[in-house]
């Protein structure tokens, strides 16, 4: 995927805690992050004045980053990540 979307992605996926239902919601998640970091671009904010569009365009990443540092030894992937499925031939 292009664009860093596959890191938020796989961090969705971890964020889930591996589970489909979760991903969703984690996903979106990270996509309500992006759509207001699309949002908030070249926008005057109250206190700060005007952000440069770098720091907003890295809001999602840096978001990520930061939940993923909270979740991520409590999610456990599960035990057959990283084995090769081997067709059973009949």
């Amino acid at each position: 995927m292009t664009a860093g979307r596959g890191f938020m992605a796989l961090a969705a996926l971890i964020f889930g805690k591996w589970h489909p239902v979760g991903a969703l919601w984690a996903c979106l998640l990270f996509g309500f992050l992006d759509a207001v970091a699309i949002r908030l671009q070249g926008a005057v904010l109250p206190v700060v004045g005007e952000v440069p569009v770098q720091w907003v365009q890295a809001l999602p990443y840096i978001l990520t980053v930061v939940l993923l540092a909270g979740f991520i030894g409590k999610a456990v992937a599960p035990k057959s990540l990283g084995i090769p499925y081997v067709k059973e031939r009949t």
